[in-house]
């Protein structure tokens, strides 16, 4: 089945929500309840550099509107990630991997747990990266 081109679309948010609405009605219907379903947004296909960073910006909100479902993100080492750092060799990609990773995973008042699975190559780098980054944000700023 051809993927959507979202670049041409009104919007890679919309309409990226509307497939996977679409995608698991169909699997319900197949006989596949929702919480046996992970929707993935499929980063890096079918979208250009622009699409992708607003998908990832945006995972909350697709999410929000899915009945927060288990939602996968899989950024590691993308063609999107080399065209924003300039690096051309995929194994090289790990810090823009990692940046993606956090940002998909912020968690913001009005967008909550936008992204709960992680699909990477460095597993260790990236464990290091959000558990670290959960400290700070579970830490309590402490003045005298």
């Amino acid at each position: 089945q051809a993927l959507t081109n979202y670049t041409k679309n009104d919007g890679v948010l919309s309409g990226v929500l509307m497939e996977l609405m679409a995608r698991s009605k169909a699997a319900e219907a197949a006989g596949i309840p929702r919480w046996l379903q992970v929707l993935d947004p499929g980063i890096g296909f079918a979208k250009d550099v622009d699409g992708n960073l607003s998908l990832i910006k945006g995972a909350g909100v697709i999410r929000a509107n899915c009945g927060n479902m288990p939602f996968l993100f899989g950024p590691s080492r993308k063609g999107f990630i080399g065209k924003v750092t300039g690096e051309t060799d995929p194994a090289e990609r790990d810090f823009g991997t990692i940046a993606a990773c956090l940002v998909s995973i912020e968690n913001k008042e009005e967008i909550r747990d936008a992204c709960n699975i992680l699909r990477v190559h460095n597993v260790k780098a990236v464990k290091q990266a959000v558990l670290t980054y959960e400290a700070i944000q579970k830490a309590k700023i402490q003045m005298e």
